[in-house]
Order: structure tokens, then C-alpha cells, then sequence
């Protein structure tokens, strides 16, 4: 667990709940009380956390954990372990590349190289204006149209460096949300 989770744990783990107004912590608590509390619930718990949210910051993982009364660790190691968890903010455009056996073949590496070369991010982190998020994905499941490539929840296959890159510029040019 890294430092300044565990010291925000010993900020705020003693009353969470009497510190959240908002209103999006009154749905969470509904999802919990729908799962009757059950420590098990815990991941579908997190996915209703997180659309709410949309990532889980150190707040929400103490809340649930205070509220499930499971350890912050337990919270943290389950948010962390699953890559479909996000623990920041996403960009207000996502760009997924596949990096599974057929993409990885045909070409996932240049495409890879190239993104994170275009926009100064590594694969996994945002931009630092919030405009573009770049993350991998181990595999589609569009092995036939490879290499493919995510824009904003679509799929395109038999991508290049460079239409990888026509895209992204397209959002950074248009300013489109």
C-alpha cells in the first residue's frame, strides 16, 4: 500500500461517514444496504462506486471499507488487483490499445511507441490537461481486425501509427468532448 493512502487512512478511517454530504455517498450507501453489507459484495460494490465517481479516490475506498467493516487493505488490494478499477481521474477521451498475441504481431508496439512519443504520457496515465488518457489492454477480443485500437468505447481495427495518431490529433484539434 503506498504511503499516502495509508496516511489518509489514519486521517479519515475514524468517521467517514459524517464527513460525506454528498449525495453521491446517499446512492453508494443505498447499493450497500442493497447488498445487505455483505463483505462479499464488495466488487460489484466498487463498480457502483466508481460510476459515481468515476475513479476511486482514497475517500470512497476508506467509506466503503468503513461501511463494509473491512480493513482499508482488503478495499485497496481489491480497487488495485483489478484493472478495470481506477484509482484517478480518466481523460475526457480514452484511447485503449490492445497488446494481445495478434495486435502485439501486427504492429501494437509501434502504435504503442508512437501514442506515448505524440502525447508525453506512458500508457496507464492521463495527460496533464485531462484530454487524453492512453491505457493497454491484454486483448480485445477482435484478434481478426488487428491491430485494434479503442477511441472513446470504439473499436478500430488494422490501425497504423499513423491513424492512430490522426485520431488523437483530431480530439486535440476539435477540443470535442
Amino acid at each position: 500500500m503506498n504511503s499516502a493512502f495509508a496516511v489518509k487512512i489514519n486521517n479519515t478511517a475514524k468517521t467517514p461517514s459524517a464527513t460525506h454530504s454528498d449525495q453521491r455517498f446517499k446512492m453508494l450507501d443505498a447499493t450497500i444496504k442493497r447488498y445487505q453489507y455483505q463483505q462479499d459484495a464488495l466488487i460489484e460494490i466498487l463498480h457502483k462506486a466508481q460510476e459515481l465517481f468515476g475513479y476511486l479516490e482514497n475517500d470512497v475506498l476508506i467509506y466503503v471499507a468503513h461501511s463494509l467493516k473491512l480493513p482499508p487493505s482488503r478495499v485497496y488490494g481489491v480497487a488495485t488487483f483489478y484493472h478495470l478499477f481506477s484509482l484517478a481521474p480518466s481523460g475526457v477521451h480514452i484511447c485503449v490499445v490492445c497488446t494481445g498475441t495478434a495486435c502485439y504481431v501486427k504492429g501494437a508496439p509501434a502504435i504503442l511507441t508512437n501514442l506515448e512519443k505524440s502525447v508525453h504520457i506512458h500508457a496507464g496515465e492521463t495527460s496533464a490537461d485531462g484530454q487524453i488518457s492512453l491505457l493497454t489492454a491484454r486483448c480485445l477480443g477482435a484478434c481478426g481486425i488487428a491491430p485494434a485500437v479503442v477511441f472513446d468505447g470504439t473499436v478500430l481495427g488494422n490501425q497504423t501509427a499513423e491513424s492512430v495518431l490522426d485520431c488523437i490529433k483530431g480530439w486535440l484539434q476539435d477540443g470535442s468532448t
